[in-house]
């Protein structure tokens, strides 16, 4: 699998569920906004609500950073709404303040080299700026979870990066001193490498 970081971010157009509702979706609808795009196997299994529960708790705290959060499956709009009519405390989702893509024909998945084989995706996210470039890709096997507040930590020392043109070390979190690179040694650098 390539890498997509530096790179534009795979188009789409697709239905998704959002809300109680069924609406067509496309990447260009987030021109000019960060986006956090998220796959995840499928519907109705046992890691994927933990997460996309997880991402709609941490829902306020995307949007306040200007990032919009798109969730991606192979299941149809309808298996996405009958498990967003499912109780939580049930196994299911519950009403979503983000929609969740359907990728039924496994074409946005494809495109995102994140599916398998099986006709299912791994869970990759992908965290695309405001231009439609990809900036942050993570893609792992089915069996974990991921860390929210990893992803909106990332997304931040991003948005950072941009804005201020230094640099964020390891560890780095929103308020901690960045680093301004060496203009001389940073271009010598990305030439070669």
């Amino acid at each position: 699998m390539d890498t997509l970081v530096q790179k534009p971010a795979p188009e789409f157009k697709t239905e998704a569920l959002v809300g109680e509702d069924f609406k067509q979706i496309s990447l260009a609808d987030y021109k000019g906004k960060w986006v956090c795009l998220f796959f995840y196997p499928l519907d109705f299994t046992f890691v994927c609500p933990t997460e996309i529960t997880a991402f709609d708790n941490a829902y306020k705290a995307f949007k306040e950073a200007n990032c919009e959060i798109l969730g991606c499956s192979v299941d149809s709009k309808f298996s996405h709404l009958a498990w967003a009519k499912t109780p939580r405390k049930e196994g299911g989702i519950g009403k979503l303040q983000f929609p969740l893509l359907a990728d039924l024909n496994k074409d946005i998945g494809r495109k995102y080299g994140v599916l398998l084989d099986a006709g299912i995706t791994l869970r990759g996210l992908f965290l695309i700026n405001p231009q439609g470039v990809v900036q942050y890709q993570l893609v792992h096997d089915l069996g974990i979870g991921r860390n929210t507040e990893e992803v909106l930590r990332v997304l931040k020392a991003l948005q950072e990066v941009a804005k201020t043109g230094e640099v964020c070390p390891a560890n780095w979190e929103p308020g901690k001193k960045t680093m301004k690179p060496d203009p001389v040694k940073s271009k010598d650098y990305f030439q070669n490498a």
